[in-house]
């Protein structure tokens, strides 16, 4: 059971009273770890349990842990993916992960260093005392991988041309491009030319060179007749089905149809969102009328067809009713 209420609090170093909302929580999902009883669950509690990661806390609204166990608890089940794309200080994937959820959280400030990354580390060693940990009887482990948003590897230049950023050096951008066409970024020494593998036999080379017909033939004799190479460089000078085993692309161009690039906003648009049909009675009969006029006029022989896959009118029975 969930109702709100209004409190008169006392906030900020004034002492000025203000009336805040405080949700009051039925704890029965805890009931089994503490006697139940009603509490409450706001910001005030929530700020508390920052304050155990870091003191200098940036969050004015944050969520208590109790609250977000509450709304787990109802929606979802062990081994759920939970996505948070404003991660704010963490509690999302805190509590998920105590709950055995999986999670991914999105967060673009600093925060993600200062809050989000120290708080997991506790709540993965065991070192979180705060939140749900005692209710939950959470012990630690687990893991999360902490990943950065790369730049754009495509860029336009001064004449409005597509080319390769400036930030990306030789293996970040075999990496960039392995990922982009499906291959699995495996560099190998022994042939300078394995930078990335789809399949026991087939491999990629990456490589901002200008490729000549004698270093693609001797690409060609090392690659041999048991394995297939697909080469990204700059340019080359050889026919394009030179070479059995050697497929030669040009970059940028075979990736530029890939993604949409030098973008940094992907804001929805939302004043250009369908419209939700319209499911009323009487919307469904206008809708079923014509329909049912339709069989009355056409005879009880004449079968009233429906639309195949591509939309077209499929009228089963009826291939020369149109023309009378």
């Amino acid at each position: 059971m969930t109702r709100n209420r209004l409190e008169l609090t006392w906030v900020g170093k004034d002492q000025r009273p203000r009336l805040e909302p405080r949700i009051l929580l039925e704890d029965a999902a805890l009931s089994h770890h503490a006697s139940a009883r009603k509490t409450d669950a706001d910001h005030f509690e929530a700020k508390k349990e920052i304050l155990q990661i870091n003191a200098d806390t940036v969050f004015d609204t944050p969520k208590p842990e109790r609250l977000i166990f509450r709304i787990f608890h109802l929606a979802t089940g062990k081994g759920d993916l939970i996505l948070d794309s404003f991660a704010g200080s963490g509690t999302t994937g805190a509590v998920a992960h105590k709950m055995g959820r999986r999670w991914i959280m999105v967060e673009l400030g600093a925060h993600c260093t200062t809050h989000i990354v120290p708080r997991l580390k506790k709540v993965i060693d065991g070192t979180d005392p705060g939140g749900i940990s005692k209710a939950v009887n959470w012990q630690g482990g687990g893991g999360f991988r902490f990943m950065r948003l790369a730049p754009s590897l495509m860029q336009k230049d001064r004449f409005e041309h597509w080319v390769i950023s400036p930030q990306y050096n030789a293996e970040m951008l075999a990496e960039a491009v392995c990922k982009h066409l499906g291959f699995r970024y495996a560099p190998r020494a022994e042939f300078w030319w394995m930078m990335g593998q789809s399949s026991e036999s087939d491999f990629i080379c990456v490589t901002t060179a200008t490729l000549t017909h004698e270093e693609l033939h001797a690409i060609s004799d090392e690659v041999g007749t048991e394995r297939t190479l697909l080469i990204c460089c700059k340019a080359f000078m050889a026919k394009v089905d030179a070479f059995e085993n050697l497929t030669v692309q040009k970059i940028p161009q075979t990736i530029l149809p890939r993604c949409e690039w030098g973008r940094d906003d992907y804001s929805l648009a939302v004043a250009q969102l369908p419209q939700a049909p319209d499911f009323s009675v009487d919307a469904v009969q206008a809708q079923a009328m014509p329909i049912i006029a339709a069989k009355r006029g056409r005879g009880a022989k004449e079968k009233v067809g429906t639309d195949d896959l591509f939309g077209a009118g499929n009228r089963a029975g009826n291939s020369t009713g149109d023309a009378s």
